[in-house]
């Protein structure tokens, strides 16, 4: 319960509680095939006299993760097809990612790049490959945002980040840096002044989105990291992962987006989870996730409403879900990209 470092293996997890003897055996094929790690802010919270915890769900290995379905795919949403050189996806026209780094400070169970990040997932950019990300960058003017993804960015130490964002602000034609992270929730402690200043260094607009799923992970803890990067003129916007058994409810929901509002975090993306191996038991029907979205509105001020989107499998970016881009009826819909292109969902297997 106070523990001091990281969970990574399953005796590790034996020994704070966390499974029991008979599930170890099932942890053990699911640690040998994905990550684990957690971090000591989230075992702090994990109720041990809860076997529905919702952090737990999150974070703790599951049996469940071993069975695949045959619409489900290592690369979900088509990072790779739209990887013109290492470490960077270039989906749309304005905005490319930057996956400077694989590795993230705990491991989601529902990770949509669950086959690609980890200590024996695709590492961090070695030099060259930095270099030719950024030769990347600087060679085409219609890239107005660069958004750091992985792995957690903010995993790398302050001197690191500071030298990425020296290299972007020599690129004039990018305006907008934006970090996808969890650090501010899991380990709230990293969010110090010198991670701040090499955020805010390049004098380039610094936006953080965080991830978190559901209300207890806004500690105080958590709570005052965001008021740090807040001060700091860094904007802040969500992301969640709408989770069967995490946060598949309305009050649970409602909850998640005021504690991001009053936390001066804008709720921006609520995401249909993605067709990652193993993640079957935390995926609800696109009819179960338009009824909570919609339960939301008039019940939370508008300043509370998230965005419900799909990934559409195979890299062709995001939909709205609603009737305008995805039509049809479970197990069988019509979804259009931004570009207007129809695509199945599922995919045909």
């Amino acid at each position: 319960m106070n523990a001091i470092r990281p969970i990574r293996t399953p005796v590790e997890l034996s020994e704070a509680g966390l499974v029991g003897p008979e599930e170890r055996a099932g942890i053990e094929a699911v640690a040998e095939r994905y990550a684990v790690a957690i971090s000591p802010a989230m075992a702090r919270l994990i109720d041990r006299n809860d076997p529905n915890d919702p952090i737990a769900r999150q974070f703790v290995p599951d049996a469940a993760e071993l069975t695949i379905l045959p619409e489900e795919r290592a690369d979900p949403i088509g990072d790779l097809p739209h990887s013109p050189v290492e470490g960077i996806v270039h989906r749309y026209p304005d905005r490319v990612l930057l996956k400077a780094v694989h590795v993230c400070p705990v491991y989601c169970r529902f990770c949509f790049r669950r086959e690609m990040v980890g200590p024996q997932g695709l590492g961090t950019l070695s030099p060259d490959a930095m270099d030719r990300a950024f030769a990347y960058i600087a060679g085409h003017p219609e890239i107005w945002e660069v958004i750091l993804t992985g792995g957690d960015p903010l995993v790398l130490a302050p001197r690191r980040l500071a030298e990425i964002m020296e290299r972007l602000a020599a690129i004039d034609h990018v305006k907008i840096v934006r970090f996808h992270t969890r650090v501010p929730v899991v380990e709230p402690e990293r969010i110090d002044d010198a991670l701040i200043a090499a955020l805010t260094a390049s004098g380039k607009t610094a936006y953080v989105a965080l991830h978190a799923n559901h209300p207890r992970e806004l500690t105080d803890d958590a709570r005052t990291a965001c008021a740090r990067l807040v001060d700091s003129g860094i904007v802040m916007i969500s992301q969640s992962v709408l989770l069967k058994g995490v946060n598949d409810d309305p009050d649970t929901l409602a909850a998640l987006m005021r504690a991001f509002v009053e936390t001066r975090v804008k709720p921006y993306y609520l995401h249909h989870p993605d067709l990652a191996p193993g993640t079957s038991h935390f995926r609800l029907t696109i009819e179960e996730g338009r009824a909570l979205v919609a339960g939301l509105r008039g019940r939370i001020s508008g300043l509370c409403q998230p965005t419900y989107i799909l990934d559409i499998p195979g890299g062709h970016g995001k939909a709205v879900i609603g009737p305008d881009a995805i039509r049809g009826t479970e197990g069988c819909y019509s979804v259009s990209d931004y570009r207007g292109r129809e695509h199945a969902y599922p995919p045909e297997k």
